[in-house]
């Protein structure tokens, strides 16, 4: 039988229902993809108890159990692709960037990493028929790039008014790593007034390199930038969105950075983005997008056109 409310979940009574509610947690579907130990933290009770209120609401959300490949083919409908304004970048992304992922572009300075997330953000409140997503778009600016300038540009080239384009486009400046994770919180907050099917972090990892400096950082940096990649994923799930995250490269070929095409953040970053871009520059304005990693596409490349007026090809 589904549950309902909070207070229908087992164990769960009204002391407890307001913990979670205050913590953010006041749907089925975002307790069942939490994890039992932030739970448990956030809400100030034992890993125990959050693991058995998480199985509940596993149960209500009908996730979590065994299903068929054709349930989650039929599932996989409901996917939205976002166009990225080149034909050939969308080709190469399978028709255009997914919802419910985590997309990663990653590049040396100057590789179009944030042209591509402001072409993005101006798409998404595009119409459906025209490969947007006629949504709302959060950005959590971490290095202070974001620029209305920019997306009255793109936004006049794809015969949008500026205006209102910008009044869909919300922006929170990130002055730490800790902010920046508060943010995404925020952003879920925002989701439930506001029909937010994108979110932009620019730059993931930018705090995360300058706070966690050095060996003996490394292990609590990753730790830490983890959580923050699975709260990514969860907003992506539970709101059908699509989040576009920018990532630099390490400029020290040693054993600690790596080579200088390596992005920041190692296996935990790798492993929870759903698809890694590799970005780089080329003549004439062309940039050249490889496709590094993603569960269903094959390996490629892409030459895509930066001008004034956006992306294109």
């Amino acid at each position: 039988m589904p549950i309902e409310c909070l207070e229908d979940i087992p164990g769960v009574g009204p002391a407890i229902s307001e913990k979670l509610a205050e913590a953010g947690y006041d749907d089925m579907m975002s307790i069942a993809v939490a994890s039992p130990s932030v739970l448990a933290e956030k809400c100030d009770i034992g890993v125990k108890k959050a693991a058995d209120i998480i199985e509940g609401a596993k149960k209500s959300a009908e996730i979590g159990g065994f299903e068929t490949g054709d349930v989650i083919a039929e599932r996989r409908k409901s996917i939205a692709k976002l166009t990225s304004g080149s034909k050939a970048l969308d080709e190469l992304m399978g028709g255009g960037f997914e919802s419910q992922s985590i997309i990663e572009f990653y590049g040396e300075f100057g590789s179009c990493k944030t042209q591509l997330c402001f072409q993005m953000a101006v798409n998404a409140t595009l119409p459906k028929e025209e490969g947007g997503l006629d949504s709302d778009v959060v950005v959590i600016d971490t290095e202070n790039t974001f620029r209305p300038e920019r997306i009255t540009q793109m936004a006049l080239d794809n015969g949008q008014d500026p205006e209102e384009v910008l009044k869909r486009i919300h922006v929170a400046r990130a002055y730490n790593s800790h902010h920046q994770i508060l943010l995404v919180e925020k952003a879920k907050e925002l989701a439930k007034e506001r029909r937010i099917k994108l979110m932009i972090v620019d730059s993931l990892t930018a705090h995360f390199r300058a706070e966690y400096v050095g060996r003996g950082a490394l292990a609590e940096r990753q730790q830490i930038l983890n959580r923050h990649m699975h709260d990514l994923l969860d907003f992506a799930t539970c709101n059908n969105a699509a989040i576009g995250v920018t990532n630099q490269v390490s400029t020290k070929p040693d054993a600690f950075f790596g080579d200088p095409t390596r992005p920041i953040g190692g296996h935990i970053v790798g492993h929870t983005a759903t698809f890694r871009l590799y970005l780089r520059k080329s003549k004439d304005g062309k940039r050249i997008a490889r496709l590094v990693d993603s569960p269903n596409l094959p390996e490629g490349e892409a030459v895509f056109m930066v001008s004034e007026t956006g992306i294109g090809d």
